[in-house]
């Protein structure tokens, strides 16, 4: 049965690593990064949140003709509310899949550190939004967003090796 495997968490904790070296190793696995449908759209500089709000049922769209095909998706999307999440989970399952979501997370400090090490096109646009400081207002929300069947994967401590042999152990409980 296909999946859509939902990485979330902050910016800097790995996700979009991790979906591509997953999608990689897993042929016909699509690699679902909404921030490469974002910057398609014109002026998402300008407004990174509108955009993702008109990227979104996309990637959706996206995701179900995918998964009805019979093959995986990956994910690598923030989600902090549980009604998105919910959306996710109930494109998945009316095309016959399964979903699984895995929350990686990294101590706020950490994330910054990989935030400013990195080069990834979204980068302008969340320090627009206030970099550091947002990357820790969102890290501190998804203690709220945390239910007790949330998977959750540490990757403070761990490099892209680690945290990927995390992920394929989770999906094969």
């Amino acid at each position: 049965m296909p999946a859509l495997i939902h990485l979330n968490g902050p910016t800097g904790v790995g996700k979009s690593t991790i979906a591509a070296r997953y999608a990689a190793e897993h042929p016909k696995t699509l690699n679902l990064d909404a921030d490469e449908i974002v910057r398609l759209v014109g002026g998402w500089q300008d407004d990174f949140f509108g955009t993702v709000t008109l990227v979104r049922p996309l990637a959706i769209a996206m995701a179900a003709t995918h998964l009805a095909s019979g093959h995986d998706v990956v994910m690598p999307q923030l989600v902090a509310r549980r009604s998105e999440r919910d959306r996710f989970a109930e494109t998945a399952h009316a095309a016959g899949a399964d979903y699984r979501e895995f929350v990686l997370l990294a101590p706020a400090d950490v994330a910054v550190q990989r935030f400013q090490q990195r080069d990834h096109h979204i980068d302008g646009a969340v320090e627009a939004l206030g970099g550091a400081g947002m990357i820790h207002r969102i890290r501190d929300q998804f203690t709220h967003y945390l239910t007790r069947e949330s998977v959750v994967i540490e990757t403070g401590d761990a490099d892209a090796d680690q945290t990927y042999r995390e992920l394929i152990a989770a999906l094969s409980r």
